[in-house]
């Protein structure tokens, strides 16, 4: 695959990016033995990545607004948006636990052109184009074949400390792991989103999510071959739900029925 113009910005800033996340990481896990813990320095490591990627993003185009944590920046063209999580999976980082993403979407008015998620530690770097297809390092990506529920691996965002749909999460957990072969959490919804595409999962489910958790992830797994929707079949947009239901297109008819019958 030759990456586009617009792909190649955002590899290049990722891989910017990434070689002092690299470094945050390897002292966090020294920090581990330590009793004041790695919670400063982890925010630190954060607002450092953003900071790279902003930087490197609003030189290679400088009409582009952005989409962060901390709120929008419309000073662009008001048209194109760039949706940054700059450590996806930061209780995983924290803990020195090896699984963790940069991701970054541009959303062109409401629609995804490219998204990118980057683990700085295994080096996976998988990017999506809309109509150009998924890749992981140059390689073509497609959802799994499989069909039905009995031999599915699905993965989800267990709800944890301060979140509120906890007793919602338990009716659809107990539903579903009552018909698959696997349930996993691993804790980076951007990760969920790429290793679906990858055909590593069959289907994924989460409630309570932001905007720049799923960008990059929602366009990956489509343009895998695999369906995103909103968990309730609401009918809106998933981007402004933020309540997930993404799957191969063989398992997406029962996990939707599963899921949403779940009450």
């Amino acid at each position: 695959m030759v990456n586009s113009a617009l792909v190649n910005v955002m590899v290049k800033a990722a891989r910017k990016a990434a070689r002092p996340l690299r470094r945050d990481f390897g002292e966090v896990e020294n920090l581990q033995v330590s009793r004041k813990g790695p919670a400063d320095f982890v925010t630190r490591a954060d607002r450092r990545t953003e900071d790279i990627l902003r930087g490197e993003l609003h030189h290679a185009r400088p009409a582009f607004g952005f989409i962060l944590e901390e709120g929008e920046d419309e000073s662009g063209d008001g048209e194109h948006f760039w949706i940054i999580d700059p450590v996806d999976g930061t209780t995983n980082f924290i803990h020195g636990i090896p699984h963790f993403a940069m991701s970054i979407a541009l959303k062109k008015g409401d629609d995804l052109i490219a998204g990118l998620i980057y683990n700085p530690v295994t080096d996976d770097m998988f990017i999506a184009e809309r109509g150009r297809g998924a890749f992981l390092n140059n390689r073509r990506l497609r959802a799994s074949a499989r069909k039905g529920l009995s031999e599915a691996v699905i993965v989800n965002g267990c709800p944890h400390r301060g979140r509120a749909d906890l007793a919602q999460f338990r009716k659809e957990l107990a539903v579903v792991s009552a018909q698959v072969a696997g349930l996993r959490r691993f804790g980076a919804a951007s990760l969920d989103f790429a290793w679906l595409a990858a055909g590593r999962f069959d289907g994924y489910w989460e409630r309570g999510l932001k905007i720049w958790d799923i960008a990059a992830g929602v366009l990956m797994v489509r343009e895998a071959g695999g369906r995103v929707e909103d968990l309730d079949n609401s009918g809106a947009d998933v981007l402004k739900t933020c309540n997930v239901l993404a799957a191969a297109d063989g398992v997406f008819p029962m996990l939707a029925t599963v899921l949403r019958a779940a009450k």
